[in-house]
């Protein structure tokens, strides 16, 4: 990287730790936190992994702590709601994740910096970067901070089930055969995948299709229809 480059980027991730609250003593945890596997096989893929525990566990132990009459149904769904990519997505992109990121040629120019699964994962990744630099109190204290907001604006009336588990126990309630998912098509390069699934239910003559970038959302996103053409969800 050429000096004017490499000191704009600086800046960059200057930015980054004022907005994540936190300067690192080991530089180079962030760097690898930033480093997507698209890089080469020096990438953020272990600490994104250690990261995904680590605010599983905060996320979890802040809900038990605001909700001490919740039950653990409840509490799954909440945290399950903070937790997910989109909301670690929105996280990156409050922080000015994106022009932080190093990516290889490829992602870079597909437009890698502002997907959302590739920002949930740094997130995560400088988690667990910041728990190897300084410990549980201090990334914790970091976790809380990000997610203060989301976590005073929750209540207990935020806990409605996912789409899948609501048309389950819709069709047992009419005793009728749980729904199946069918992948139907894969499109894209492993990096940007694009997943059809159908969803078959006893009680409607076709299946419902959706898609998206992960089997799981194209699977909701289907159960959805179903609902809809159910009755049981606003279209």
């Amino acid at each position: 990287m050429k000096a004017p480059a490499a000191a704009a980027y600086q800046q960059k991730v200057d930015t980054l730790c004022k907005l994540i609250g936190y300067s690192f003593n080991d530089a180079t945890l962030l760097q690898l936190a930033l480093t997507h596997r698209s890089c080469g096989n020096r990438n953020n893929e272990r600490l994104e992994f250690l990261g995904d525990s680590i605010v599983n566990f905060v996320i979890a132990h802040a809900l038990f702590e605001k909700f001490p009459k919740a039950r653990e149904g409840q509490l799954s769904r909440l945290r399950a709601g903070l937790v997910k990519g989109v909301t670690l997505a929105q996280v990156a992109i409050e922080m000015q994740v994106g022009p932080c990121l190093k990516l290889g040629a490829g992602e870079l120019k597909s437009g890698g910096q502002r997907r959302e699964s590739i920002l949930a994962d740094a997130t995560e990744a400088i988690i667990g970067a910041i728990y190897q630099d300084a410990g549980m109190q201090v990334c914790e204290e970091r976790i809380l901070a990000w997610f203060a907001p989301r976590l005073e604006n929750l209540s207990l009336t935020d806990t409605q089930k996912d789409p899948k588990t609501r048309l389950q126990e819709y069709l047992q309630a009419k005793k009728a055969d749980l729904p199946m998912y069918d992948l139907v098509d894969v499109q894209g390069q492993d990096h940007e995948q694009v997943f059809t699934i159908q969803c078959h239910t006893q009680l409607l003559d076709k299946p419902t299709q959706a898609k998206a970038s992960s089997r799981r959302i194209a699977e909701q996103k289907s159960a959805t229809l179903a609902l809809q053409q159910l009755g049981q969800e606003a279209v």
